[in-house]
């Protein structure tokens, strides 16, 4: 069975990010706070009402990054 193509482009008031993007983002961001690379495990929060997007990187680095 072939894999489905996605994408996911989260919308709200003026701004616009891909899950992509904040994988990414969250990814910089941990290797910033943490210095630590090769996250095996990335979980993400996303509150726009907050401009937020709260990650967890193997579970058990945390932080949050602006949208």
């Amino acid at each position: 069975m072939a894999a489905i193509k996605t994408k996911i482009e989260l919308q709200y008031a003026d701004k616009s990010i891909t899950s992509e993007e904040l994988v990414e983002r969250a990814k910089a961001a941990c290797e910033s706070e943490y210095g630590v690379k090769g996250a095996k495990d990335i979980q993400l929060y996303v509150k726009p009402e907050e401009n937020k997007a709260y990650y967890v990187v193997n579970n058990k680095m945390t932080g949050s990054i602006d949208l």
